[in-house]
C-alpha cells in the first residue's frame, strides 16, 4: 500500500511538470521564496533517488544529494526520473534495513547515525513530497493558474480522510 501511495503522488508530479511551461519550469517564484518551480520538484525527486541509492550500501544520508540543476530546469528529464523511480517502486517491494544518517548541526562532521528501514524512509519520503507539493500548489495557484492541480493535491491522506469523516457528521 506504501508503495502505491508513493507512485500515487509522483504521478501528480509528473502531470504538473508536464502541465508546467519550460520559461515557467526554471522561473524564480515569489511565492516559493523565490525559489523555482524546477528546483521543489528537484529537491523532492532527490529524496527518493537517495532512497533509491541506499539499497547498495544501506546507508541513507539525505544531506548528500546531488542539488542536480538539470533536473530542475529540464522538464523532460525531471519527468524521466519520475518514471524511473516508480519503475524502481514497482520492482522493490520488500522492506529491508537501512542506516539514516545525519547532520542536524552547521558544524561538518557531526554526523548522527540511528537504524531505520526501507518503508520508514518511503514513508518519510511521502510526507516530505506532500510538503513541497503543498508549497507549490501555493505558486500554483497564485502564478501558474493554467495548471490544473489533481484533486488532493499537496494534502496528506490523513487530512483526506479527516475531511471525508466531517461530510458525514
Amino acid at each position: 500500500m506504501i508503495h502505491k501511495s508513493a507512485k500515487d503522488l509522483l504521478s501528480q508530479l509528473d502531470e504538473i511538470v508536464d502541465a508546467c511551461q519550460s520559461d515557467d519550469f526554471a522561473r524564480p517564484l515569489e511565492e516559493l521564496s523565490h525559489a523555482t518551480f524546477g528546483q521543489h520538484i528537484r529537491h523532492t525527486l532527490e529524496f527518493f533517488i537517495c532512497l533509491f541509492d541506499a539499497r547498495n550500501e544501506g546507508v541513507i544520508n539525505y544531506d548528500q544529494r546531488n542539488h542536480d540543476t538539470l533536473i530542475e530546469t529540464d522538464k523532460k528529464l525531471a519527468r524521466s526520473v519520475i518514471t524511473s523511480i516508480i519503475e524502481f517502486l514497482d520492482k522493490n517491494h520488500d522492506d529491508f534495513e537501512l542506516t539514516f544518517e545525519a547532520n542536524y548541526t552547521e558544524e561538518e562532521g557531526k554526523d548522527s547515525r540511528m537504524k531505520s528501514s526501507f518503508y520508514r524512509e518511503l514513508a518519510y519520503n511521502i510526507e516530505h513530497a506532500i510538503h513541497h507539493m503543498a508549497l507549490l500548489k501555493v505558486a500554483v495557484n497564485q502564478s501558474l493558474t493554467y495548471i490544473q492541480l489533481p484533486d488532493n493535491f499537496g494534502v496528506a491522506s490523513s487530512t483526506v480522510r479527516y475531511r471525508e469523516g466531517s461530510k458525514t457528521n
